[in-house]
């Protein structure tokens, strides 16, 4: 065993094994993988090895394609088997929503280049000729799917690597990870120190020990898994091929050929974590002991759809443990707070996301960047808040779910309420509806009267329509008021805060008194950021940007970090409201004795409004006329009867994020995670209006935006009008040109001051003519839409600048 290297992974599961095979494919051969035991013990050896691409994430789908597409690659490369059944599969339906589901999952497969089909119980009959149709509406088939060996998938991954360089050592138990002052880190296992630039923990069932050898908490739960091998079933013996999967989400199952019998897995609701308290050292080869009664009703709804299981005998029952983050997805990426650690962890459905987990991760540590927004599996995506008390009921809820219906609104309630602000109470009082955001509360709207206290999940429009529509009105007619809590915010502050700022923004970095809207762009170019920065003082600035991102951004500052500079997370230690509409001006005139009639757009002012010091913006991301005012939360409560009280004569009501996502729309503002990500460029969603190119600075970026600025961008983002009957665009719609799919929706949703459907997407720049007519594909229709080219409120900005 070598004693130093350039990567250690730690981990000898298909997870690990892959992320050493991609690191030697992108061209780094001194890296090495330490396993405790034999490759694959754990969880992977016991795994049911079936692949699929769907998801409801578009990026992580396209990983899974990736995934599968590659195992004819490793068999080629090594001359070993995975043991491949591309025998295709098909996902049912028996309600609306359900088949609502798969209509919007087929929907996105057709821009990303997936050949999947939506198939009626006729169909299905031929496909699938066990089950059961009663009840059926439809399916979702993808010739894709199939299942493989784990064991040899897994060695194929760790002899592909070897031959390109990599060490691979089994039974070297890790004991210790100790960060030296350079970065790089001692791994102590039982058979040497071995010194290497950069870990990665991909230990799996063992991850939270391993992660606290480091002083990381990884929010990651085992989960007992259950599934039965039957004997030889004879109308499975008489085929002339190997039957299809079924996944069954109202059984909560999924089905294959296995031999001349049957698998049947379960994600029954009786789910049971294991090894709450940690992992066992010495687990590995073992299985759990049967628990047939934990999964009794499962197996009689089973029964009802695939009647032969009935009559088939069990061979025999794998019950062995997973290890889930709270919503399912992987946990990924660079640690925040951690030089050179490195997740590839809660990989759950190793054998449909393994590969593209390994892909870009490598991609990440080798090219410091990922070809594509791999947010929905960054670990950054939670934060220093959560916890263990937190993790394992989010993981029970998403394992009682994995085969629920996905809707685009629904708010899942385990682990809630967790984060609250001082005004939790007072808005709960009045109606609150809520939703979350990174563990936090946050109002989704506010029912009056006998209107329910519960958005109804749904694919189409909801029971929140009439309140959404109530508070936009509000806005728009009189002044509204909502809390500032969930935006991300940062303190950056020193002598060297403004060059700091000007080289990591693309954009102007604003004067004293004054706001900018910039930028955050990745070294090739693309969006890591929409910010705004708030220039306090020469030496002070205060930036704002999507709450849910504060890690993901806290990291590229952390990495950048420069002497002479201090950044600060001041996201919770910083609260207050944004008021809106026509009557703003005149409500927070009379709660400030300072004269605010001079106070023009993007200008910013410390105030005292009522009792409580603040920051006011003047700026509103509804439009409108309005401001930002923002203030310790020790002082909230007082802040918001000030407010509140002089409201009251201009008809002040209180607003939540469904009104505020409806009201962008009239401006076609985008939003973080839709329009904006890591996936586009400035230029593609018109951020680039916003980069300084005269500021003589070499910005993070630069060149590959200017790059892009002299070619042009090959598509752009474009606003709609939809005409929809009782659906609307949520994301990823394939927006049709000329009877081909050209583009697709990032978001969109109701305008209910304008009373139009609108849509925002990209579409290829040189279609992108005034007055273009297209087709937007919701929910299996096609609803004619037509581009805009004036917002529906405010066009000429009289009211938001005046």
């Amino acid at each position: 065993m070598k004693t130093t290297t350039r990567v250690a992974v730690i981990g000898g599961g298909v997870v690990g094994c892959s992320v050493l095979y991609h690191l030697t494919k992108l061209g780094w051969s001194d890296v090495m993988l330490i396993e405790r035991s034999d490759l694959t013990s754990g969880s992977t050896w016991h795994a049911a090895g079936g692949f699929h691409t769907l998801n409801g994430d578009t990026n992580m789908a396209a990983l899974q394609g990736y995934t599968i597409r590659l195992y004819k690659e490793l068999e080629e490369i090594t001359g070993m088997s995975c043991g491949l059944h591309h025998v295709g599969g098909v996902t049912l339906a028996d309600n609306r929503d359900r088949f609502d589901m798969l209509l919007a999952e087929r929907a996105k497969h057709r821009y990303m280049g997936l050949d999947t089909h939506i198939v009626g119980p006729e169909e299905i009959a031929r496909i699938a000729p066990i089950t059961n149709l009663d009840g059926i509406i439809g399916a979702l088939y993808d010739p894709l799917d199939g299942h493989l060996d784990p064991s040899g998938t897994t060695h194929a991954y760790a002899r592909a690597a070897r031959m390109a360089g990599a060490e691979v050592v089994t039974h070297c138990m890790v004991r210790e990870t100790n960060q030296r002052a350079d970065g790089s880190w001692d791994v102590v296992t039982d058979k040497g120190t071995v010194h290497a630039e950069h870990i990665v923990n991909a230990a799996g069932l063992w991850a939270r020990e391993v992660g606290a050898m480091a002083g990381i908490y990884f929010p990651l739960h085992p989960m007992e898994h259950q599934y039965v091998v039957t004997d030889e079933v004879p109308e499975i013996c008489e085929r002339d091929e190997e039957h299809p999967h079924v996944m069954d989400p109202a059984g909560e199952s999924y089905l294959r050929q296995e031999g001349r019998g049957l698998c049947i897995g379960f994600y029954e609701q009786k789910a049971k974590p294991w090894a709450v308290d940690g992992t066992p050292w010495d687990f590995g080869h073992e299985l759990l002991p049967d628990d047939l009664d934990k999964i009794e009703e499962s197996i009689a709804f089973a029964y009802r759809r695939f009647p032969v299981l009935e009559r088939a005998g069990v061979k025999s029952v794998i019950h062995g443990p997973f290890t889930f983050a709270p919503d399912g997805n992987p946990l990924v990426g660079p640690v925040p707070g951690m030089r050179n650690y490195w997740s590839a962890c809660g990989v759950m459905a190793g054998f449909s996301q393994g590969g593209g987990v390994g892909l870009m991760l490598a991609q990440w540590m080798v090219e410091g960047e990922c070809e594509r927004d791999t947010f929905a599996m960054d670990c950054a995506r939670y934060g220093d808040w959560i916890t263990p008390g937190y993790t394992r009921p989010k993981v029970i809820e998403n394992y009682q779910k994995r085969f629920s219906v996905a809707y685009p609104n629904e708010e899942l309630p385990a682990a809630r309420p967790f984060r609250q602000t001082p005004m939790y109470d007072i808005f709960d009082r009045m109606g609150a509806v809520w939703g979350h955001q990174y563990g936090l509360e946050v109002v989704n709207y506010f029912a009056q009267g006998d209107e329910p206290r519960f958005e109804t999940p749904s694919f189409r429009r909801s029971n929140a329509w009439e309140a959404t529509k109530r508070e936009v009105r509000t806005v728009r007619e009189g002044v509204g008021i909502n809390e500032t809590h969930n935006f991300g915010k940062y303190r950056v502050t020193g002598p060297g805060a403004r060059a700091w700022l000007d080289r990591i923004m693309a954009g102007r970095i604003p004067a004293p008194g004054r706001m900018a809207l910039t930028p955050m762009l990745s070294p090739k170019g693309r969006l890591w950021g929409d910010f705004t920065v708030s220039c306090l003082d020469d030496e002070t600035f205060q930036l704002t940007a999507s709450y849910g991102a504060q890690a993901f951004h806290m990291r590229w500052f952390l990495a950048n970090a420069e002497a002479g500079v201090r950044v600060e997370n001041i996201s919770d230690r910083v609260t207050g409201f944004q008021i809106a509409g026509p009557a703003a001006r005149e409500v927070l005139q009379s709660v400030t004795r300072t004269d605010i009639s001079d106070m023009r757009f993007l200008d910013v002012r410390s105030l005292t409004v009522g009792m409580a010091d603040c920051l006011v913006q003047r700026v509103s991301y509804t439009g409108d006329l309005g401001y930002e005012i923002f203030c310790d939360p020790m002082v909230q409560r007082a802040l918001w009867s000030t407010l509140w009280e002089a409201g009251q004569p201009h008809g002040m009501k209180p607003f939540g994020m469904r009104a505020m996502m409806s009201l962008r729309l009239d401006r076609f503002f985008g939003a973080w995670g839709r329009e904006f990500s890591p996936d586009y460029t400035a230029a593609e969603t018109g951020l680039d209006r916003f980069i300084s190119w005269k500021k003589n600075v070499d910005f993070v970026g630069r060149t590959a935006a200017e790059r892009e600025r002299a070619a042009g961008a090959a598509r752009t983002l474009r606003p709609f009008e939809v005409d929809t009957l009782d659906a609307d665009v949520h994301a990823y719609e394939p927006i049709w040109i000329g009877g081909a799919v050209r583009g697709f929706c990032t978001s969109g949703g109701y305008s209910h001051f304008a009373d139009k459907a609108v849509a925002l997407g990209l579409i290829p720049t040189e279609v992108a003519q005034p007055g273009l007519e297209v087709e937007i594909e919701i929910l299996g229709e096609m609803r004619p839409a037509r581009m805009l080219d004036t917002p529906l409120f405010d066009p000429e900005g009289a009211r938001l600048r005046g």
